[in-house]
């Protein structure tokens, strides 16, 4: 069984009953100085320092929010050890538990607000954290916090050796959460800097950055169960279920998983290609390791599982280059100037200004074949944006070609026939 620590004394009553009114005027002048030298330090500190230095001032808020309530923490907890031996300082001893409360919250509300931003949950969490840090310092304060550790101490079970109870339930639930927010914000940190490393593959920093996430949240849980006392072999008998999970219900989950940490490791997809998978065309917006977020060029983006990726045939448009080629046929009549008409149609092509018009991308025009109405004629562009699509390329150039055809003569046919009335008895015959 759990071994019970005395209980904690109530500091608001020893405020009350056995403060001298000489001591509680030193305590509160502590005080008064603590949050005036805080303030003041902050208001240095910002002058040397931040206003310096231009990066220093986009944390410029969250600073001050959270080291201001630290530095005045520290000098009461060193004004009450100075006044402790001529004086009371029940006061000062419920000032500090409160200063860490405001610390704690500030502290894990600057953590989620780096790691999920522009979340709308955010405000509903950090209200559940600052309840929970609240109501822990005031049974704190009132001591009532071995009595309710008591009664849910009670609230238990053996299982061999371990002794499991629903406050260490409770315990081992925060602990957890915040391990868990820890592991977040530290993995935020390395990903910004990962992020910055320009020179590195942008899938190789994907894989990085997921790896070391997922590798930050299994040693947070690791590291805070045995901090509560849960002995972490017991997760064997979990583990083991995990695995005959993943053996029957969970196998596409786990092959996406796996399969995902594949396309971010052999880089054969990365962030910005334009890909074709199941006739679907965009470009790869988003590679996670679950699924890729695939954005069609009309706005719509399409999740594909990152196992269809692996086991689908995948076009990618961009792999080696970006430059694609773009056709568009037309036809024209058959008392064209062939050679005029190709020299139109180079020329509009090389005044756009997103044709390439380098040596080895240069439009071309070819004949094609001889058809019913016409000749056919197909030309050739190459661009190197296919993010923008080719609908606004493509109408432009079709556009210019037919107002330069109307200026020159040069006529687009379209399928006719031709009926010829050999003599008016024919003529009789079909009218009848």
């Amino acid at each position: 069984m759990k071994t019970k620590s005395p209980p904690l004394e109530n500091l608001i009553t020893h405020l009350i009953r056995e403060s001298h009114q000489t001591d509680l005027l030193w305590q509160i002048g502590v005080l008064l100085f603590c949050g005036l030298a805080s303030w003041a330090i902050m208001r240095l500190f910002n002058k040397l320092v931040v206003d310096r230095h231009p990066e220093w001032q986009v944390d410029r808020s969250a600073l001050n929010h959270l080291a201001m309530p630290m530095i005045a923490l520290f000098l009461v907890a060193l004004g009450r050890n100075l006044l402790m031996p001529d004086h009371e300082v029940h006061l000062l001893n419920i000032a500090i538990p409160l200063l860490v409360a405001l610390v704690l919250i500030r502290i894990l509300s600057y953590m989620l607000r780096h790691v999920f931003k522009n979340n709308a949950s955010i405000a509903l969490w950090e209200r559940y954290i600052a309840w929970t840090i609240w109501i822990g310092f005031a049974l704190h304060i009132t001591g009532l916090f071995p009595v309710i550790d008591s009664i849910l101490d009670n609230v238990s079970f053996e299982s061999g050796h371990h002794h499991f109870s629903l406050f260490l339930a409770l315990e081992a639930l925060i602990v957890v959460v915040l391990a868990i927010i820890g592991a977040l914000w530290l993995s935020q940190l390395i990903e910004t800097q990962l992020m910055r490393a320009t020179v590195m593959d942008p899938s190789l920093r994907l894989a990085l950055i997921k790896t070391i996430r997922t590798l930050l949240l299994i040693a947070g849980i690791l590291i805070a169960l045995p901090a509560v006392g849960i002995d972490i072999t017991v997760l064997s008998v979990f583990g083991g279920a995990l695995g005959v999970g993943l053996g029957f219900g969970l196998q596409k989950v786990a092959s996406n998983y796996v399969s995902g940490f594949i396309i971010l490791l052999d880089r054969s997809i990365r962030p910005g290609d334009m890909i074709t998978v199941d006739n679907h065309y965009g470009e790869v917006s988003q590679l996670n390791t679950r699924y890729t977020l695939l954005r069609v060029l009309d706005g719509t983006e399409i999740i594909i599982p990152n196992e269809t990726l692996m086991t689908s045939t995948v076009i990618n448009h961009s792999f080696t280059k970006r430059d694609i080629s773009v056709k568009l046929p037309i036809q024209v009549g058959y008392d064209s100037d062939l050679i005029q008409v190709q020299e139109i149609m180079k020329s509009i092509a090389l005044k756009h200004p997103r044709v390439l018009k380098t040596n080895g991308y240069t439009a071309s025009v070819f004949l094609t074949d001889f058809g019913d109405s016409g000749i056919n004629f197909a030309m050739t562009v190459w661009i190197s944006d296919p993010e923008e699509g080719q609908m606004g390329l493509i109408s432009d150039l079709y556009l210019e070609i037919w107002a330069a055809f109307k200026q020159h003569d040069i006529e687009i046919p379209y399928p006719r026939r031709d009926i010829q009335l050999l003599n008016a008895s024919a003529k009789d015959t079909l009218a009848t």
